[in-house]
């Protein structure tokens, strides 16, 4: 659940196609200031990836139009029906040997939370073996 949740709410609650909204609505519905980078456009683009709130309108089946960020408001446009869950982009289709279909989270998600933990100070960028080109080469040269 986010912050941004019951926006998606509003918007699956509306009936008319076209929501025009200011953003001081969208602060009041959300019940939490939007970030400073609500002034950019590119903030409210519908790109999936963009931001949290953008997935929030999306699985609610809008899309943002007519942002003016300088009057502070945009239009949500309905394209398609809300998505059926809040997790819907975490859930998958998966098909049994009997070929029946199953909406659920792989059963390997999640699977190997505690299994490690890294040490202070380690850097998982790092090599692991910082020697291993030059053992490589000596294999070569002596083989």
């Amino acid at each position: 659940m986010t912050k941004y949740d019951p926006l998606g709410k509003y918007l699956r609650a509306q009936s008319h196609d076209h929501v025009p909204m200011t953003f001081a609505e969208i602060e009041r519905i959300t019940g939490t200031k939007l970030p400073a980078s609500q002034r950019y456009p590119a903030w409210w683009s519908n790109n999936p990836a963009n931001n949290v709130m953008t997935r929030v309108w999306l699985d609610a089946g809008f899309r943002s139009e007519q942002v003016d960020v300088v009057g502070k408001k945009l239009v949500f446009r309905r394209v398609s029906k809300p998505r059926e869950t809040e997790l819907a982009d975490a859930k998958l289709t998966f098909r049994h040997e009997s070929g029946a279909e199953e909406r659920r989270r792989h059963p390997a998600f999640g699977a190997l939370k505690g299994t490690f933990t890294l040490e202070a100070g380690f850097d998982p960028t790092l090599p692991a073996m910082p020697d291993w080109a030059v053992m490589m080469e000596e294999e070569e040269t002596a083989g």
